[in-house]
């Protein structure tokens, strides 16, 4: 079981099963959600996910047609999206996670979009748009 939170403790949460591979998103919205160069995401079953406390702070945002982001009202944390096409699929924040993650990321992903001034400093595999 791994636990999380968003920044103000407002919002925690519990994952109950397997965290599926670790993705660094460099495409612009992921940029814009999270003020940062990339986004550090990873698959978690939708059944999987349970809200422990805050749910009333948390919000959606249709970020696109085929994606929803949920994040808290007080804080603004992302803590997971949603894609129409996958909805028994989360997508989790892992900043948001409160517990040792034993996992390290496993690729980059719409590279072509990065930030001009973000340094991909590793050897993972990058990929100009999702593989």
């Amino acid at each position: 079981m791994h636990a999380g939170s968003c920044l103000c403790g407002g919002i925690r949460y519990e994952v109950h099963g397997e965290i599926g591979d670790i993705i660094e998103c460099h495409c612009k919205r992921c940029r814009k959600a999270n003020g940062s160069a990339y986004a550090t995401n990873a698959p978690i079953n939708r059944a999987d996910f349970k809200m422990v406390q805050g749910e009333h702070l948390l919000k959606k945002y249709q970020s696109t047609p085929i994606t929803e982001r949920w994040f808290c009202s007080e804080c603004a944390s992302p803590i997971i999206s949603v894609r129409t096409e996958l909805p028994e699929i989360y997508r989790l924040r892992i900043g948001t996670l409160d517990t040792p993650l034993q996992q390290k990321p496993t690729q980059h992903i719409f590279v072509a979009h990065k930030a001009e001034w973000d340094i991909i400093c590793d050897n993972l595999p990058q990929y100009d748009e999702r593989p």
